[in-house]
């Protein structure tokens, strides 16, 4: 195998083809930056950008007359077509056989060439068996050849190399290795909450390419539209999905812009101009910035919800369920392979006071590891009809008190009703702060994460175990006849940041 990204100093090619395919290289760079620029989809931005390298590619692979039994295969990102402007080009170099020195030389140069053309080229030089042993051994690789499109070469070679590495391909441990995958990237990724990586943060485009990879994995699709074809979304939802995937794909393309170089960060150097472009202006009390990481932090809870929903409806079509029983726990909720089930799924609908009712059940119920994908959906739909007869109504005032009460789990449960978009409807003044930016010294958090972080050291003093942490605050907490009125004062501590004045006074 040759060497990742070698380029060799000098090139065999003619000099003036090499700057002709250069010059390509950059008008066509220009044109679509100045289509970006004029507002058109970054979906098909993407897309005319793998198209030009897919030309410029066939030209110069022609012009070194490779062996008529290799191929040519795009991979990674830019084989799933979506070519963002600074990222890697993936390729993969396909041959019947290991390649002898004559073939080894052909592929040094056409590598260098691509180089010296000003493509960042990422490569491997593979056999078939190669490609599926490694894709075995290695999730990454196997991932980066799920989404493998043929350029150029032979197809007969290139389709035998599919049928194989399908045929390899066990759908349900892929689907048990990204799940894992994806857990240990947001834990990897938790804490850039300020600065975060659009592409690999939990909520950014990573956590959609996982479903899309699942799908494909399992022959259930490979688009959003597949998706609802098959039953796993409905329509709409497969247009929000789209509406959240633009706006981190059109963030992700100006950042690299912005940079000159492949960037997914977030950083606070970017966000002032980022927020310009997109039309965004300094208000009196919220800076454009603030105004563009709300937008972003709401995107990405939405995505993140709705990644879990659809990893669950993969999840039952590929991986059989360990407990198929319903077992009740009232009249309106069971549970089923350790996940809360809605006994009917218009209960949320008939009866919305059962959407606070499926958040107390899962703070009682230790056993239960979350909602199951039907009642997550139908929660989502619901949670509009929290109004303000439905916050006015004693019932669900009790019921949420209920949760605060509770000796323990309050975080986590008022933390679930933030993801679900919950806890913003049930308390509108909760809902402004969501995704809401504090750029100051003091705060590394966004105020909803913030306010729920205090929550959760309240609840620490609660914990007779954790008193030597805090022996004094735990001793107050201990002493308190209602604490569950510290957990209120703490979700309304700072309630009122970015609305101008002093948050601790206004109301």
């Amino acid at each position: 195998m040759l060497r990742a990204n070698y380029r060799p100093a000098h090139s065999s090619s003619p000099h003036d083809r090499i700057s002709a395919w250069k010059e390509r290289l950059t008008e066509s760079k220009q044109r679509l930056r100045e289509d970006f620029q004029a507002r058109q989809a970054p979906l098909e931005l993407l897309r005319r950008h793998a198209g030009a390298i897919d030309r410029l590619l066939k030209e110069v692979w022609r012009s070194q007359e490779m062996p008529r039994g290799a191929a040519l295969a795009a991979v990674g990102g830019y084989g799933r077509g979506q070519l963002f402007p600074a990222s890697d080009i993936d390729l993969l170099f396909l041959l019947p056989a290991p390649p002898e020195a004559g073939i080894a030389g052909k592929l040094e140069s056409l590598i260098g060439i691509l180089w010296d053309i000003g493509l960042e080229v990422g490569h491997a030089v593979r056999t078939v068996d190669e490609c599926v042993e490694l894709a075995a051994a290695d999730l990454t690789i196997q991932t980066t050849l799920l989404e493998a499109r043929l350029v150029i070469g032979n197809r007969p070679l290139f389709a035998r190399f599919a049928k194989q590495i399908h045929d390899a391909r066990d759908p349900a441990e892929f689907f048990r290795a990204k799940l894992l995958e994806q857990q240990q990237r947001h834990a990897r990724y938790a804490e850039s909450n300020l600065e975060p990586n659009i592409k690999e943060s939990a909520g950014g485009l990573r956590d959609l390419h996982n479903i899309i990879w699942i799908s494909r994995a399992a022959g259930l699709g490979t688009s959003w539209r597949q998706l609802a074809r098959r039953g796993l979304i409905v329509l709409s939802e497969a247009r929000e999905i789209q509406r959240h995937e633009n706006l981190l794909q059109s963030l992700r393309i100006r950042l690299h812009y912005l940079a000159g170089r492949r960037e997914d960060r977030l950083l606070f150097d970017y966000q002032a101009q980022l927020a310009r472009a997109l039309g965004l202006h300094d208000r009196p009390h919220r800076l454009a910035s603030e105004q563009l990481m709300q937008r972003y932090y709401r995107t990405a809870k939405a995505v993140s919800q709705l990644n879990n929903i659809l990893l669950q409806n993969l999840g039952a079509r590929v991986v059989p369920l360990h407990d198929t029983e319903y077992h009740p726990i009232n009249e309106r909720f069971g549970m089923r392979d350790e996940r809360l089930e809605v006994r009917d799924e218009r209960v949320f609908r008939r009866s919305p006071a059962a959407i606070l009712e499926s958040f107390a059940l899962l703070q009682q119920h230790h056993e239960l590891k979350g909602m199951n994908a039907p009642t997550l959906r139908s929660l989502w739909r619901a949670r509009r009809l929290i109004d303000s007869a439905f916050r006015r109504d004693r019932g669900n005032r009790r019921q949420f008190m209920q949760v605060l009460r509770s000796p323990e789990r309050v975080e986590r449960s008022l933390r679930r009703m933030n993801e679900n978009g919950v806890l913003g409807r049930y308390l509108p003044c909760f809902g402004r702060i969501v995704g809401q930016m504090q750029h100051d010294l003091y705060h590394v958090y966004t105020v909803d994460e913030h306010i729920l972080r205090v929550v959760r050291n309240l609840r620490r003093f609660s914990i007779p175990e954790l008193a030597h942490e805090f022996p004094l605050c735990s001793r107050l907490m201990s002493s308190f006849e209602r604490p569950e009125a510290l957990y209120v004062a703490a979700l309304f501590h700072d309630i009122a940041k970015g609305r101008g004045g002093d948050h601790s006074r206004l109301v």
